[in-house]
């Protein structure tokens, strides 16, 4: 027999695993634009948050923009946000993969006309019974802060409409890999609000609710240029004679119903904190803020990455490669994410005191936010896992089981938070709920995930989680051993102080946890870096 005839196995299997090295390799380029990006636009989210802290404090005026915002949040998110990405992406993917251009850009044009319409009237009907609402939101305010805050509410209703067009537009441009401009847009809403704080402040917080706007707007504004080059076509109408129409809106109906429960979730938390005393929603919003930073950076960003190939690979009917990507993405941000708790845990007063502590954001203010993040960080794991799992659900075009699940948890994060927040733990009894209820969500959904596809092996899954999870561990010990003497010899409360333990203390965890994650095995972060050197 000829050696052209003898078993073909290895070579496949080479060729397999050299087409599952390039699809990584591109995972980790469009995450580490994504990253990029996410690490630019957190920054200047800290920048925005030291800005608005130096000006505003903990201050019931802050306050008062926090829930104002929290109500086109609400519409925004349910009727647009989540849904859009999670709906859409599948199938203009499908669209696309198929040839089929022009029905691609047809929904693209037929949704953002909806969203236009759709969200104009409700934010209309809501300005018009704001004075109703807010009430029920801040019920433990007394009447003129919460007659303020109707104003607000009208002032950021327009908002959602350019939100959900944007939205649309990232959604796009990243189901085709284009992540870059994507990735700015949350850059230009920082600045404006930056600039809305230094330069509108004697507005108070109309002049924060006039950035938000104007932010909003340059958040579609900097996504045109890249609409452009790969080739939209805008029509004028609203696609109900197209099937891709009808079928966003079946997947995206089980995904609303899950962000309006979510959102109510959000809102009873604002509210639950006004009864908590001065500055409890502020303290609860700015560590929430912190928190976003390693959740955006890692969770948000490597899944947002992920979904396209995801979406691809799973209406390809490529199931291996699909499967392959997932495991890649998961113990990334376990990984990372896991470090990033532990380091959080230990270091959150000095991290909050030399990002906040200035101005009108006292160290009392400082004490508490940092309290407040320190639950909040315990869920950051499940946050992440979320963020990944959900997306495997969404590229199966199944927006159903992840919204289940998330209506179990967010009943799970009121019911423990109307519990919690009458202990001593007050408003960080709030973070607690929250990351409770994370955590078992995570759990819940990849439990679901491995019963339908086998995405998880546990064989293999749970022993790399207890290293990964050992390893953050030891970051956390060690970073507590150089803080601890260290704090009885700095003074906490001046920056000087907080960067000489924060840096200390950071730089000694971190080395120890490269150290361990290599001995204990856990090489999925460096063959991350390894592909994306391949890559570029």
């Amino acid at each position: 027999m000829s050696d052209s005839t003898e078993d073909p196995a290895p070579a496949s299997n080479q060729g397999r695993q050299i087409r599952e090295s390039l699809a990584l390799s591109s995972v980790m380029s469009g995450a580490f634009v994504v990253m990029s990006g996410c690490a630019a636009s957190k920054i200047l989210g800290l920048l925005r948050n030291v800005v608005i802290g130096h000006q505003f404090g903990t201050s019931r005026e802050y306050e008062m923009f926090l829930a104002a915002i929290a109500v086109p949040d609400t519409v925004f998110q349910v009727l647009a946000g989540g849904a859009v990405a999670s709906s859409f992406i599948p199938v203009f993917a499908r669209y696309w993969t198929q040839g089929e251009r022009a029905d691609a850009w047809r929904l693209t044009s037929a949704l953002a006309n909806l969203a236009f319409l759709g969200l104009g009237a409700v934010a209309v009907l809501v300005g018009v019974f704001a004075p109703l609402l807010v009430p029920l939101l801040v019920p433990g305010w007394p009447a003129a802060d919460q007659i303020y805050t109707v104003n607000l509410v009208r002032i950021l209703l327009i908002c959602p409409a350019l939100f959900a067009i944007s939205t649309l537009a990232t959604s796009t441009l990243n189901a085709l890999d284009r992540f870059l401009l994507a990735a700015a847009a949350p850059l230009m809403y920082n600045l404006a609000l930056c600039a809305g704080a230094l330069f509108l402040r004697p507005l108070g917080a109309e002049g924060l609710a006039i950035s938000a706007v104007a932010g909003a707007s340059l958040h579609l504004l900097v996504q045109a240029p890249g609409l452009l080059r790969i080739g939209m076509r805008y029509t004028p109408t609203l696609g109900l004679n197209l099937a891709g129409t009808w079928e966003v809106a079946k997947l995206a109906g089980p995904r609303v119903l899950g962000l309006g429960v979510y959102q109510i979730n959000q809102l009873v938390t604002i509210a639950l904190a006004t009864f908590l005393g001065s500055g409890s929603v502020a303290y609860l919003s700015y560590a929430w803020l912190v928190l976003m930073v390693p959740l955006g950076m890692v969770g948000m960003s490597i899944s947002t990455a992920t979904f396209p190939s995801l979406a691809r690979e799973t209406a390809a009917g490529e199931m291996d490669e699909a499967r392959q990507t997932f495991q890649f993405g998961i113990r990334i941000i376990c990984a990372i994410s896991l470090a990033a708790a532990a380091a959080l845990l230990v270091l959150a007063r000095p991290t909050v005191g030399l990002l906040l502590e200035r101005g009108e954001f006292g160290p009392e203010a400082a004490t508490a936010t940092a309290f407040a993040l320190s639950f909040y960080a315990l869920g950051l794991p499940g946050h992440g896992v979320i963020e990944i799992v959900s997306r495997a659900f969404y590229a199966m075009r199944d927006t159903a089981t992840p919204v289940r699940v998330a209506a179990g948890a967010v009943i799970l994060n009121i019911a423990l938070s109307l519990i919690l927040m009458r202990t001593s733990l007050g408003f960080g009894g709030l973070a607690l709920a929250n990351a409770t209820a994370a955590i078992t969500e995570a759990t819940t959904l990849s439990i679901l995930l491995q019963r339908r596809l086998g995405w998880i092996e546990p064989g293999t899954f749970f022993p790399f989680l207890a290293r990964a999870g050992l390893a953050a561990l030891l970051l956390a010990i060690a970073a507590l051993v150089v803080l601890t003497p260290l704090s009885s010899h700095l003074d906490i409360d001046q920056w000087t102080g907080q960067a000489t333990s924060l840096a200390s203390a950071g730089l000694v965890g971190s080395l120890v946890y490269v150290v361990a994650i290599r001995a204990l095995g856990v090489l999925e972060p460096a063959r991350a870096v390894a592909l994306l050197l391949r890559r570029s």
